[in-house]
């Protein structure tokens, strides 16, 4: 490590694990909002891209508060460009093209979200996710932005 000297900005002081439990937190609720509803079609792949990237997410967070990245063959020599490719390519990508998914479906049953309609209403259920996984897929850009923003810079590693 170092020190800012007189030309060099300090470093960046965004933390990656709140944004890794932030997007933790918005794709569990992104996939268990899906999947205690009624889902057929596209929202199988939205379910399927919510829980593989959730999962990774994990794995990330688990390998990286245990500083045990470098066990991973291939990919931990390389733990900053993981992230930056999980985060970019991986999260903003599935995850914008889920909550896509899911805006359009709360679209097609948003004739069921009138006063007095008493059938069961997947509209509420489908723009909840959708909105889940809007916030996650700006989560993980935001993320991304910020590994590629010290990957610019030299560092090699999310420390």
């Amino acid at each position: 490590f170092e020190p800012p000297g007189p030309g060099r900005a300090p470093p960046a002081a965004l933390p990656l694990g709140p944004l890794r439990l932030g997007q933790l937190v918005l794709g569990a609720a992104f996939w268990v909002t899906v999947a205690a509803h009624k889902y057929e079609g596209a929202a199988h792949f939205a379910l399927f891209a919510a829980v593989l990237v959730w999962l990774l997410t994990l794995a990330l967070l688990g390998l990286s508060l245990l500083g045990r990245w470098a066990l991973v063959p291939v990919l931990g020599a390389r733990w900053l460009l993981t992230n930056l490719l999980h985060d970019l390519v991986l999260g903003t990508g599935l995850y914008a093209a889920a909550a896509g998914i899911m805006g359009h479906k709360a679209k097609r049953y948003s004739y069921c979200n009138v006063p007095g309609y008493s059938q069961p209403c997947l509209h509420r259920a489908y723009l909840s996710a959708a909105v889940c996984g809007g916030i996650a897929a700006g989560l993980y850009l935001l993320s991304g932005l910020w590994c590629l923003a010290r990957r610019c810079r030299g560092h090699r590693d999310i420390v």
